[in-house]
């Protein structure tokens, strides 16, 4: 069998913030992708605003370089749990994987979740042991745990023979050795490694087409880009093909343009052969999974599996006494079309249409898929408002079953106590627990993903901020009776509109934790603070002192004001109860009741409690 031996295609995959877009800008760096004099920032593959801020890689990226005539196409992949549907789908188009596992941290959630998908793959894994530079670096159990997971996750025996790279991805340098000292001041060997033993690609260019689209790009110039890998034959520019859709039927189209990668750099191409990565333009409709293949040899590749979203939330166009003030786009058609628009990119994304014109349902991979949706919405000018997340219950054989995560907490030894109890308090099933010695235990939990909303927050305080906590999707599981996890505090709600006041706060302060800063908007209904009690509270914060010409004799002491809590938008959305949503503009976030009148809110709890005792 003919192979293409001047191509690899490789997937870079780990743990999020294990290292692996840095390495990514070493390889290109090294590979002298970029011209001496070019200025190419940190992270080079994080493109967009969010990913830099957080340092997380939220869309898959793909690069190509050149190593010794060998062009190794590279495909950077996010590391969170919610873009899993992103990382699923890349296995397919490529022949070999990376590994990158930090020497410190070891194997974590999505280290297991993301080898998984490749081991299911039968890819060709390189373990890159990242970070080897660190204080308390443990580069040699780390290979062991590796071990120790590919066993667990069955892999087969070429598989357990994975060769290992040590590096610093920071540094730029690599060695095959587990001492720091053996690093070469570059990283040849690492590029070595993956010619060596990444297989190349099938050589069929000269059978029928067969292109499958893994990931989709959009562009305002030429519309939906596709991206994906040729898998047999050839493609010109200015071909006629077929598309096969997910449906069944068969759209035909000419290929307008066709682009290779080199660098951070899309390269127009002429032709594209077996084994290439490619982006294509000129189809309008197209989606993930489909096959383009020639018209008169119609064979489709199997469909490519996506991620089903598992969270969901109530988008509705803003309604609060202070909207349209902030936002740019606040009409329900301005909405709805950039929902539509995400949706042209962003596979793993639902939205439906409700009875009212003026909200939508959006389904989502988790908190952060949809936070950082409406993120992006918010800085583009967009006003809207929100609802509690809520897990998606699915019937599975007539039983009704509801998503279970997988959840690993790192935490000093001396809080594993209240841990496990509010673990427990969650419906959380412990399955292991892991003292390393160092004063540090590693408990992991089954916890169904209703009691993980809004449990962050409760997390840090627990732990005073040390534990480290990541879960990712587990499976379906029939659903556990009762009421799991939420807030079990109340809030204090302004009963007036204005601004609130110094006076007005020191007046509630003792009453709970303040959420806003004096001379802030507030409007009646909206949320102003957390209460101690479980109950909700009307105060009255824009009240100003009354000025009078009496002198007092207990002159006012000065008296200090407690720092608010600002809350973030993640903190905001877990922060949520049913009958409240968070209020998103381009300034601001603020939580507010559904009903903000306080008579009509009495009334509905009301007839919550009649219709509850009725049952």
């Amino acid at each position: 069998m003919k192979k293409r031996e001047d191509i690899r295609n490789i997937a870079i995959i780990a743990h999020v913030d294990h290292g692996k877009t840095t390495l990514v800008d070493q390889l290109l760096r090294q590979a002298g992708t970029f011209r001496s004099n070019e200025h190419v920032e940190e992270r080079a593959m994080d493109s967009n605003d969010l990913e830099r801020e957080r340092g997380i890689t939220i869309l898959a990226k793909n690069t190509a370089i050149n190593y010794d005539g060998i062009r190794i196409n590279i495909l950077d992949t996010p590391g969170h749990a919610d873009f899993g549907g992103e990382v699923e789908r890349i296995m397919r188009m490529v022949d070999g994987v990376l590994l990158v596992v930090d020497a410190y941290e070891g194997c974590m959630p999505q280290t297991r979740f993301v080898l998984k998908k490749a081991l299911e793959q039968n890819l060709t894994p390189i373990v890159v042991v990242n970070k080897i530079d660190r204080d308390f670096a443990r580069p040699e159990e780390v290979v062991d745990e590796v071990l120790d997971l590919f066993i667990e996750l069955g892999a087969n025996e070429e598989q357990l023979e994975f060769p290992v790279v040590y590096a610093s991805g920071i540094n730029g340098t690599a060695s095959l050795e587990p001492n720091v000292e053996s690093q070469e001041e570059n990283m040849k060997c690492l590029f070595d490694t993956i010619v060596e033993q990444i297989p190349s690609p099938i050589d069929n260019s000269d059978e029928p087409l067969q292109f499958q689209i893994a990931l989709l790009d959009y562009n305002d110039y030429v519309g939906r880009i596709g991206i994906g890998r040729v898998f047999r034959g050839t493609m010109q520019v200015g071909q006629q093909v077929a598309l096969m859709k997910l449906d069944g039927s068969v759209k035909q189209f000419r290929v307008t343009k066709m682009f290779g990668f080199i660098g951070l750099k899309r390269v127009e191409i002429q032709e594209a052969k077996a084994g290439d990565l490619i982006a294509v333009s000129g189809m309008e409709d197209i989606n993930v999974g489909e096959t383009v293949c020639p018209v008169e040899h119609q064979d489709a590749l199997p469909v490519l599996r996506i991620d089903e979203p598992t969270l969901q939330m109530t988008f509705l166009v803003n309604n609060s006494p202070f909207a349209g003030r902030e936002g740019k786009y606040v009409t329900s058609r301005k909405i709805e079309e950039r929902l539509r628009q995400q949706l042209q990119t962003d596979v793993s994304l639902r939205v439906e249409n409700t009875e009212s014109p003026d909200a939508w349902i959006v389904s989502g991979r988790g908190e952060l898929h949809l936070s950082i949706l409406i993120e992006n919405m918010r800085r583009e000018g967009y006003e809207l408002q929100v609802s509690k997340p809520e897990v998606i219950i699915r019937e599975i054989d007539g039983v009704r079953c509801e998503p279970v995560e997988r959840v690993q907490i790192d935490v000093p030894e001396e809080h594993t106590g209240s841990i496990m109890e509010s673990m427990g308090a969650r419906k959380g099933e412990m399955i292991d627990m892991i003292n390393s010695g160092t004063g540090q235990v590693r408990l992991i939990f089954m916890v169904p993903a209703r009691g993980l909303i809004g449990y962050t927050t409760e997390f840090l305080t627990l732990t005073r901020g040390y534990g480290i906590l990541n879960h990712s999707f587990d499976s379906y599981q029939p659903m556990q009776p009762g009421q799991v996890g939420g807030r079990r505090q109340g809030v204090l709600v302004s009963m007036e509109t204005g601004k609130a006041s110094q006076y007005g706060i020191m007046g509630v302060e003792d009453r709970g934790i303040i959420f806003v800063e004096p001379a802030t908007e507030v409007y009646e209904g909206m949320i102003v603070g957390e209460h101690t009690r479980e109950n909700d509270l009307t105060v009255n914060i824009v009240k100003v002192k009354h000025a009078t010409n009496i002198r007092s004799a207990n002159k006012d002491q000065t008296t200090t004001m407690k720092k608010p809590r600002i809350m973030t938008l993640e903190e905001s959305l877990e922060y949520l109860n049913e009958d409240e949503y968070c209020e998103v503009t381009p300034e601001s976030i603020r939580l507010r009741k559904k009903l903000l009148d306080k008579n009509e809110r009495e009334r509905a709890a009301k007839k919550k409690k009649y219709a509850e005792m009725g049952q």
